[in-house]
């Protein structure tokens, strides 16, 4: 079990306000990308079926978040994706990447208009490349949470998401959304990879601008 200060309250007022010198391995996400073709593999009533889809994604510094001593530096993002050719979305979807270097933890919030939020977590060292992150059902100090009728007709019982960090300055992601399914003995594995390349810079955050 975790180990926490008994002073829950008092925050350390010792933080560099600049979140881009403080994101660890989420450093080299910060910005604006694009991506050409991902790949979408998901279920149909036939089974499964695969679809291609192009992305856009941004990424900006938010300030340093206390939880009393916890110390939280982060990135709020958007994405936003289409089938090639197409405008209508396809899945729009809003959350956090945070980095806590006290402990070397990994977060990933992860909100979409479906009614569903998952809290993903894992570790990693400041200069780390590759990185995953994990999700379970009722876990402890992660989860997730569905409405009624996904739960009822697509229930996520784990979700992943590993990171790669390209010596180009691109990055990659691999997800993995495990689902059991009304009327399936077997559990489906609802996967999303891309490949995103910047197309923007960040933006500092607001109180590092002041």
């Amino acid at each position: 079990m975790q180990e926490f200060a008994q002073d829950i309250y008092t925050e350390d007022d010792d933080r560099d306000i600049h979140t881009l010198n403080n994101l660890g391995p989420l450093r080299a996400m910060a910005g604006i990308w694009q991506s050409v073709r991902g790949l979408d593999i998901k279920p149909v009533a036939e089974g499964r079926e695969e679809q291609a889809y192009v992305e856009r994604m941004e990424l900006q510094p938010i300030d340093p978040q206390p939880n009393g001593p916890q110390l939280l530096y982060g990135l709020r993002y958007h994405t936003h994706i289409v089938k090639p050719g197409e405008v209508e979305t396809y899945h729009d979807q809003v959350g956090y990447w945070l980095w806590e270097p006290a402990t070397g933890t990994v977060m990933h919030t992860l909100t979409i208009p479906r009614g569903m939020a998952v809290l993903a977590t894992g570790k990693a060292t400041p200069e780390a490349k590759t990185f995953e992150l994990v999700a379970t059902k009722g876990g402890t100090g992660c989860g997730i949470s569905s409405s009624a009728f996904l739960e009822h007709a697509f229930d996520t019982v784990e979700f992943r998401i590993k990171v790669t960090i390209h010596d180009d300055g691109s990055w990659a992601y691999d997800e993995d959304t495990v689902m059991k399914i009304l009327g399936r003995d077997e559990l489906f594995h609802h996967t999303d990879r891309n490949h995103l390349q910047k197309i923007g810079e960040p933006t500092p955050n607001p109180l590092a601008r002041c």
